[in-house]
């Protein structure tokens, strides 16, 4: 499992990432408590957890290390 933090202009969360088979699992710590999100790339399960963050998740995406942009 891998820890890192978003940040936004406003503010950051801490998010977690798992490879499972060839998935990837997201959680995100979120207002009313951790939000979870799969896809088959960082990207779609990041997506999908920071859902509750709607109008920054582009800012908070931006800030994804590029080897993780690129799973």
């Amino acid at each position: 499992m891998r820890t890192i933090r978003l940040e936004s202009a406003t503010f950051s969360v801490d998010v977690r990432l798992k490879r499972v088979g060839r998935r990837w699992l997201a959680s995100a710590d979120a207002p009313d408590g951790p939000t979870l999100g799969w896809g088959v790339t960082t990207f779609e399960a990041l997506w999908m957890a920071l859902a509750p963050f709607d109008g920054v998740v582009d800012q908070l995406l931006a800030s994804l290390p590029p080897e993780l942009a690129e799973h």
